[in-house]
C-alpha cells in the first residue's frame, strides 16, 4: 500500500525514475479498485459514475508513474502516446514497462534501486 500512496502522493512528479516494483504496485492496487467501484456501481446503479471519479483522480498519478517507469528504461516519457496506436501501441507500453531499468545513472537520473527501501 505504500508503493500506492507514493505514487498518489508524487502525482504531478514527471521527472526522475520510478522501478518496476513502484508501477506495478500502483496498478496492482488499482486493478482490485476498480473492481470493487463497479461492483458497488451495479449494486446501487450509478453506472459508471464512482470509476469515472476514481479515474479522474488517479489519472494525474497514474501519468506520472508511467512516464517516471520509461525514464528509468532510458526512454522519453513522450513514448507513452505510442499507446494510442492501435493494437500494437499498448503491448509495446507493456513491454517498456516491464522491462528492467538501466543500472546505474541515466539522463533522467540516478537508479532508484540504489535508494531502495
Amino acid at each position: 500500500m505504500s508503493w500506492y500512496l507514493k505514487v498518489l502522493k508524487d502525482y504531478v512528479n514527471f521527472q526522475g525514475r520510478a522501478r518496476r516494483k513502484e508501477y506495478w504496485m500502483y496498478t496492482l492496487i488499482s486493478i482490485p479498485i476498480v473492481l470493487i467501484l463497479l461492483w458497488l456501481e451495479s449494486l446501487i446503479g450509478l453506472n459508471g459514475v464512482l470509476t469515472g471519479l476514481y479515474s479522474l483522480a488517479v489519472f494525474l498519478p497514474g501519468l506520472g508513474v508511467v512516464v517516471r517507469r520509461l525514464h528509468d528504461t532510458d526512454r522519453s516519457g513522450w513514448w507513452v502516446l505510442i499507446a494510442l496506436a492501435p493494437f500494437v501501441g499498448p503491448i509495446i507500453l507493456l513491454v517498456f514497462m516491464c522491462l528492467e531499468g538501466n543500472p546505474g545513472d541515466n539522463r533522467f537520473g540516478s537508479d532508484p534501486k540504489l535508494f531502495a527501501e
